[in-house]
């Protein structure tokens, strides 16, 4: 679902299309009262916090996943992603949505469905279950529901078409890791979707990392990466631009805080340069390890959706790309993202200094 980055993949680029007014209709939308709006607020740079991971308080449950007791679990892939049946995640205490945020790191991407019941809670609903997870990112460009500019929103209507020159839409990416804090567990439903079309393909960066060998991933530990705001907030869709971009390094294979797993920690969208090279250097490896993550199919998995239905991926450990293959289907896409902050990125080398 990642369709999650307004400027990130082709449902931000609607051809300058409105989307404050619904389509006609027959009936009234149900979710019409979380239509986009694109506030001309302006916002001040985000302050560094201490993020402490829910999960880190299941490691002390009995059973850490009892919360999926008499669910129905399916493995999407032997070690990476989940499709879970018979959980209301409306409903789940404190304890277990710190199970949830543990499950959520070691299988990086867990899907959730029939989730009607949290669904229909709306928007205040939605920003209180994401602060039990961190502090709430507000994206700088997009648009959200009136008064409520923590949840982020993407929205095709039936007549809007992509702008795209490329040969795919395909664009892997995990959101705002240029960030000093970016995104931890992320949370991310449609309210309204096209009968097929719009999956959401999520790749596995501790299985990116772990398949290298040992010399090369001896190497990657050593190095910090130049992740960059700049060119991908432009104000394409509300006309404003509410936060200045930021630049930020971080290493390019980070620690999972929780679970202690490794991660390649690059992206195409946002990752710029490998700090201390020169251009042709960076760019021959940062390319190789791009090419790495999208040809992987073994360390991938894909989320069909299907109504009501609600995918949870740890964005430290993961990357993702919508598939915005259904422009010709004349169906509205509706959806709605919570996205809290976590820690800065932790070296997986202990040694390295991040000043």
């Amino acid at each position: 679902m990642s369709t999650t980055l307004t400027t990130t993949i082709a449902e931000a680029l609607l051809n300058g299309k409105s989307q404050n007014t619904t389509e006609k209709s027959e009936e009234p939308y149900k979710y019409a009262h979380l239509m986009p709006f694109y506030s001309k607020d302006k916002y001040p740079p985000l302050e560094p916090f201490e993020h402490i991971d829910p999960g880190s308080r299941a490691l002390n449950h009995l059973n850490p996943r009892s919360f999926v007791d008499g669910a129905n679990v399916i493995e999407l892939t032997p070690e990476f992603g989940s499709d879970v049946r018979g959980v209301n995640l409306a409903t789940l205490t404190p304890d277990q949505k710190d199970q949830l945020s543990l499950e959520v790191a070691r299988r990086g991407v867990v899907v959730f469905r029939d989730q009607l019941d949290f669904i229909d809670r709306g928007p205040t609903f939605y920003t209180g279950w994401g602060r039990h997870f961190g502090r709430l990112h507000i994206h700088p460009t997009s648009g959200h529901p009136e008064g409520v500019p923590e949840i982020h929103l993407v929205y095709k209507d039936a007549n809007s078409r992509f702008n795209f020159e490329g040969i795919t839409t395909t664009v892997w990416h995990s959101d705002f890791s240029f960030e000093v804090q970016p995104p931890g567990l992320t949370t991310f439903f449609l309210l309204s979707q096209p009968k097929t079309g719009g999956d959401t393909l999520y790749a596995s960066q501790v299985l990116n990392f772990r398949s290298l060998s040992p010399v090369m991933q001896d190497f990657l530990r050593t190095l910090k990466a130049t992740h960059s705001g700049f060119d991908s907030l432009r104000s394409t869709k509300g006309g404003v631009l509410r936060r200045d971009p930021v630049e930020s390094i971080h290493p390019v294979v980070r620690r999972h805080p929780v679970t202690g797993e490794e991660a390649l920690y690059v992206n195409k969208q946002f990752t710029r340069r490998i700090v201390g090279m020169k251009k042709e250097e960076s760019d021959l490896l940062l390319n190789f390890l791009y090419d790495h993550i999208a040809k992987s199919g073994d360390h991938q998995a894909r989320i069909k959706w299907e109504p009501n239905s609600m995918v949870l991926w740890d964005n430290r450990v993961t990357a993702h790309s919508a598939m915005s293959d259904y422009a010709h289907l004349k169906a509205r896409r509706h959806g709605a993202r919570i996205t809290p902050q976590a820690e800065r990125p932790i070296p997986a080398l202990a040694s390295m200094k991040m000043e």
